[in-house]
């Protein structure tokens, strides 16, 4: 290794040596928990169930998960809040502090050119980045598969599991870095774009958040007449519920809030024939994952490209 490639590991070890301890440290702790929470199960003769409805709350069951589901929430945090970290520590100084500080000009003086130099900086930051956040996702995972979507949770839903797992984890950290990277070449002040980078990945992680329910259809249960209705389990309730016509127009469930015989007769004076539910089965998690990770990739791609651009017209 030499030349650009030698300068950019020189420039960016302590970063990697200071992740790779922090995923060994995390790799320790959730093989010895998960090893220890799946003896506790074997142990007490669990039944994993999965939903609200699995009727299986025992006080083993509810210990599992007191026991495990804040640990797995902490490092999913971690994971969660890994983008926002590496777009402030890593792409923001990546060009902003050799900009502010003026030590671009050396590496320049050597035959290096500035896309290059660029490249040479980016690409190792963006594997180790790819690396990082796949691994914490993957522990993440890893230990909540077996109590997934048990009882009271952490569900394939919420913001713990689905923003700290899959390829959008993934996604999400390469946004991170390429924010943070452009950031410091525009402002070319390292504080500034790392207030930038932080800002970018919050604001992108909230409005997938916020519309995520709406990339794919929800599924509507039906249920004829007084059938018991499915139970939600583990899936994922937008909150539409009520009761259908003969005609198939759907009717909102306050025109018959009530129960038992009481149900009976005013979906009889209604005319409703049939009641529904509209979810988000957990078989939509994948479909939305690839949704996200693809909108992430592109503001990724979209990020570098403009960056190359500004050190092409600029020529830093």
């Amino acid at each position: 290794m030499r030349g650009a490639h030698w300068l950019a590991w020189r420039q960016q070890r302590t970063l990697i040596l200071v992740a790779t301890l922090t995923l060994l440290a995390c790799t320790a702790y959730v093989w010895f928990r998960r090893t220890e929470m799946l003896a506790f199960i074997a142990d007490q003769h669990i039944t994993i169930c999965k939903g609200w409805n699995g009727g299986c709350g025992t006080q083993a069951t509810e210990r599992l998960l007191r026991e495990n589901s804040d640990p797995i929430r902490a490092l999913a945090t971690l994971s969660m809040v890994l983008p926002a970290l590496i777009g402030i520590f890593w792409g923001a100084p990546l060009i902003g502090r050799e900009l502010e500080s003026g030590t671009f000009r050396l590496a320049l003086t050597q035959g290096i050119g500035p896309l290059r130099w660029f490249a040479a900086r980016f690409g190792l930051a963006a594997l180790y980045a790819v690396f990082s956040s796949a691994v914490l996702a993957a522990l993440v995972a890893w230990w909540w598969s077996p109590i997934a979507n048990m009882l009271d949770g952490p569900y394939w839903y919420d913001g713990y599991i689905f923003n700290a797992t899959g390829p959008a984890a993934v996604a999400c950290a390469l946004f991170g870095l390429a924010a943070g990277t452009a950031a410091g070449l525009l402002t070319r002040r390292l504080l500034p774009a790392m207030g930038i980078a932080l800002a970018s990945v919050a604001v992108v992680r909230l409005a997938l958040t916020f519309f995520r329910a709406d990339w794919l259809p929800p599924t509507a249960r039906v249920t004829p007449g007084m059938v018991p209705k499915i139970p939600v389990g583990s899936a994922w309730s937008t909150g539409q519920f009520g009761y259908i016509k003969p005609s198939g127009a759907e009717e909102g469930v306050m025109n018959c809030p009530f129960s038992g015989a009481e149900l009976k007769q005013c979906m009889a004076e209604h005319g409703y024939i049939a009641r529904f539910h509209k979810v988000h089965p957990s078989s939509d998690f994948w479909p939305l994952q690839w949704i996200e990770t693809a909108i992430l990739l592109s503001l990724a791609v979209a990020l570098t490209a403009l960056t190359i651009r500004w050190l092409r017209a600029r020529h830093v």
